[in-house]
């Protein structure tokens, strides 16, 4: 098969994952067409997966903090407004998928309730999945817990099309920088934060670089005679 010709290799989806979770399915050695490769990767299906939610019991301790967590959270009022979307288990780690709506509240929970006190929150990160449709932007928390030497994710996402997430600087101060890292790079809009400027591109910088739609731009290089083409001028792979 060349890489011109379309596969007809259908990928396998793994038993329990969502249509949701599935974000993408590219043929072909790293999605190149018309390269006239002869290789045979061309029938190369890959499917990109997100990790579909997980069901108790989770094991590795998880369980007894996920029903402290419900707990604390239906005391709190707020369960009934069903904050976390999923819960995810994998290589060892526990994320909780939580609406941006529900964010603040939820952090509220997790630093205050005396079963879970989880009092430091080591920063934000922001992760651009292009083609997660509805969901494109994820802002992904690490929360470590202390007194019950515990340490959670919290994952939250928004639209391209909408890259708004309420701040929890308020919650934990240490997240200051690390929001406005994250919308200097990603572009995500902390609501709520008290100064959301850039802090590591110049003041006047075009766009968020870390995003997968930022195009790379750059110069031609001359090395030893020969000239090397700026990055937006070489092949793609993508």
């Amino acid at each position: 098969m060349s890489a011109n010709e379309t596969s007809d290799v259908q990928p396998v989806v793994p038993q329990g994952v969502q249509a949701i979770d599935i974000v993408n399915v590219s043929s072909g050695a790293f999605g190149v067409q018309g390269s006239g490769d002869t290789s045979g990767f061309g029938g190369l299906v890959d499917m990109r997966v997100m990790p579909g939610p997980s069901t108790p019991p989770y094991g590795n301790g998880f369980d007894e903090l996920a029903e402290e967590l419900q707990l604390c959270l239906a005391a709190r009022g707020v369960a009934d407004q069903s904050p976390v979307e999923k819960v995810v288990v994998d290589r060892g780690e526990i994320t909780f998928y939580v609406k941006r709506e529900h964010l603040v509240p939820f952090a509220l929970t997790l630093r205050d309730e005396p079963g879970l006190r989880f009092e430091f929150c080591s920063g934000v990160n922001g992760v651009h999945y292009l083609e997660d449709a509805g969901r494109e932007l994820h802002a992904v928390y690490h929360f470590l817990s202390i007194t019950h030497n515990r340490r959670i994710r919290v994952e939250v996402t928004a639209p391209d099309a909408d890259p708004h997430i309420p701040s929890i600087v308020g919650v934990y101060p240490t997240c200051d920088w690390h929001e406005r890292e994250t919308w200097d790079f990603f572009g995500i809009i902390f609501d709520g934060h008290p100064a959301l400027t850039r802090i590591e591109m110049p003041d006047d910088w075009v766009g968020h670089p870390q995003r997968k739609d930022y195009p790379l731009g750059g110069i031609e290089v001359e090395f030893k005679g020969a000239t090397i083409p700026a990055p937006d001028r070489r092949r793609a792979y993508n």
